[in-house]
């Protein structure tokens, strides 16, 4: 669906795309046809979340949503950041939820995205390796019945 500021004539773009209700673009974009009717077509995304992603640092207070944005931009699971942070992947789903970050978690989440995007090589491989320690927790198991015996392998 097509969100329009007026008519059909597209001046302005309502990007919630990004899981923020607060974006919208005045260029970056084209209309395009698709087989569903009416389409955009977003002219570089990764660079436009940087950018996002930029502003919202800045800002002194992040909501739920924009902690979620963040998060996400560093690809990082609720259990990872909780991880990085010393908390579970609870109380980062509660303050994706409810918008009500420590103020010490709300610096530090917003510091660890601008080293990030800087190329901190030490926080990029701390990220990575709290990823593919939450990722291990989810490798595909697949299990094998033979002679009446259950065999599980990684």
């Amino acid at each position: 669906m097509l969100h329009c500021d007026h008519g059909d004539e597209m001046s302005e773009y309502h990007y919630t795309e990004s899981g923020l209700r607060n974006i919208w673009l005045l260029s970056g974009y084209d209309v395009v046809e698709t087989s569903y009717g009416p389409g955009i077509a977003i002219h570089d995304v990764a660079g436009l979340h940087r950018a996002i992603g930029e502003e919202l640092a800045k800002k002194s207070r992040i909501t739920g949503a924009e902690l979620r944005f963040l998060r996400k931009e560093m690809d990082m699971s609720q259990r990872a950041l909780g991880q990085l942070l010393g908390v579970t992947d609870q109380a980062v789903a509660k303050w994706e939820k409810t918008g009500r970050t420590p103020r010490t978690a709300d610096r530090m989440i917003r510091l660890i995205y601008l080293e990030h995007i800087k190329g901190n090589v030490r926080i990029i491989s701390t990220i990575e390796r709290i990823n593919d320690t939450d990722q291990d927790q989810y490798t595909r198991m697949t299990a094998e019945e033979s002679d009446g015996r259950w065999r599980v392998a990684a």
